[in-house]
């Protein structure tokens, strides 16, 4: 067995994402971004009518943002000091729901900010893509980070060896956020976060343990 393996998210848990996201749709396309509302895609309003943004728009502006405006974005408090740490007892990779023509451009924003990490791209549920990467590489030990819950369920459903922490670096989204019922911690802060990574990987893997049905995509 190789060393123990640490697979994250991007956004929200490394890099923030809506907050940028909402000045660049307020600045450059009229459009309103209420992180208050439930649901991503209602969240979006044209500012002139109040009206919820099309939902193949709201792609269309995502697919925007990472085209041209990913300098905006800026790391987490605390998330690239933690990760050098971990990197001394750990491998980490980075599983991101973004496009294939964007993960070189996500390589090389994340080497802007001091990560040197293999980035992997993915739609949909990050269970099954992360399975094959925990089979490919056969670690002592893995540990999923992600800020949404489906990709928790998604995880258990699929890897349930993996210790799953759901972090929301995004103090707007967070206090929004409920705890993903398919993780094993939630914790928002990395400072807390470290120590409790640390603590699972000398632990060793994870209870087999399958969540209850709860309608996430897997």
């Amino acid at each position: 067995m190789t060393r123990p393996l640490i697979i994250t998210d991007c956004d929200e848990v490394l890099l923030h994402m809506v907050v940028p996201f909402r000045a660049w749709l307020d600045e450059t396309h009229d459009v309103h971004f209420d992180m208050s509302e439930r649901g991503f895609a209602e969240a979006l309003r044209h500012k002139d009518s109040g009206e919820p943004v099309e939902r193949a728009l709201v792609w269309e502006l995502l697919l925007g943002f990472f085209e041209t405006e990913m300098h905006r974005q800026t790391p987490i408090a605390g998330a690239v000091e933690a990760l050098r740490r971990l990197s001394a007892i750990a491998d980490i990779e980075v599983l991101t729901n973004i496009t294939e023509r964007h993960r070189e451009p996500r390589a090389r924003q994340l080497m802007s900010h001091g990560l040197t990490l293999p980035v992997h791209w993915n739609q949909g549920g990050k269970g099954r893509p992360l399975a094959a990467i925990v089979a490919e590489r056969a670690p002592s030990v893995a540990l999923f980070i992600d800020d949404l819950a489906e990709h928790h369920h998604s995880v258990a459903t699929h890897a349930p060896g993996v210790w799953r922490l759901h972090l929301v670096g995004e103090p707007e989204i967070a206090r929004y956020t409920p705890p993903a019922p398919c993780a094993h911690a939630r914790i928002d802060q990395w400072a807390a976060a470290e120590q409790w990574i640390m603590d699972r990987l000398a632990q060793g893997p994870a209870p087999d343990d399958m969540p209850a049905t709860d309608g996430a995509i897997a």
